[in-house]
């Protein structure tokens, strides 16, 4: 009989439901990261931090790879997006080592909850497709800077990139909900191959756990993404939602403690 380590077993149900979140409405990092902070403690933050983005861009790709199958993307925003969020989110993970996380974690809660009031107080926001706010002439510049401060953001700190990233798109561009988060996963499969190219050579990986948390990852991608094509943005809206306010409550507890 094979037995299996229990913290082993932990990190890889959380590494499931991770990745269900995050094909979803983004927020997988709240639940992946702190389970391996709280299952590996003797281990170095990079480690754990490469760790987890091993795990997440399997997820991300596979959720990606099913988005682009049901849902029409935008490729002309997307992929200069994306380009754009590789290359500084390869910035943002080298700066890790010396700018002080504990003064960008007050301005991220206060952006998380304008992101949560603004979409609470619009019931109709995102819930279908919009004109765009951004004149056409425009839109490619706009998304190259949309991908370069969601990329460094990512690389550098993490939590809620997917929620702002969704935001994003809605708000900018005039997206659904659905559409939106598809685009999204695009994003993150880039900002997390550039955080990974500073982590990995570095030997900031644990190559056995981190392969089998994808392995999981992208069984809760999978999961999470069919659901969300099947009952499309409303149903992403809600998850975005309480994922959101939870990342509140976690970002304005570590910045609020004693």
């Amino acid at each position: 009989m094979i037995e299996i380590d229990p913290i082993w077993l932990t990190l890889l149900l959380a590494a499931c439901f991770a990745g269900f979140v995050d094909a979803v409405a983004g927020g997988g990092g709240l639940i992946q990261v702190p389970a391996l902070f709280a299952a590996l403690p003797r281990e170095a933050p990079a480690t754990l931090f490469g760790t987890n983005k091993i795990a997440s861009i399997f997820g991300t790709l596979s959720a990606a790879r099913r988005y682009v199958r049901a849902v029409e993307m935008p490729w002309k925003l997307v992929l200069p997006a994306a380009a754009s969020a590789f290359v500084f989110s390869f910035a943002g993970a080298a700066v890790v080592a010396w700018l002080p996380k504990d003064v960008v974690r007050p301005l991220v809660l206060v952006l998380l909850v304008a992101v949560a009031v603004y979409t609470w107080s619009k019931p109709d926001f995102g819930v279908s497709k919009r004109s765009p706010r951004i004149a056409a002439e425009h839109a490619l510049l706009v998304a190259l800077l949309v991908g370069a401060v969601m990329g460094f953001y990512d690389g550098f700190f993490g939590p809620g990139a997917g929620s702002f990233m969704i935001f994003a798109f809605v708000r900018l561009y005039g997206m659904d909900f659905l559409h939106a988060s598809a685009s999204a996963k695009i994003l993150n499969a880039a900002t997390n191959a550039g955080a990974l190219l500073l982590f990995a050579p570095s030997g900031h990986v644990l190559w056995a756990l981190g392969l089998g948390m994808a392995v999981c990852n992208i069984a809760g991608a999978q999961l999470g993404s069919r659901l969300a094509i099947r009952h499309g943005s409303g149903f992403v809206r809600l998850v975005f939602l309480v994922m959101t306010t939870l990342l509140i409550v976690k970002i304005g507890w570590d910045t609020f403690r004693p």
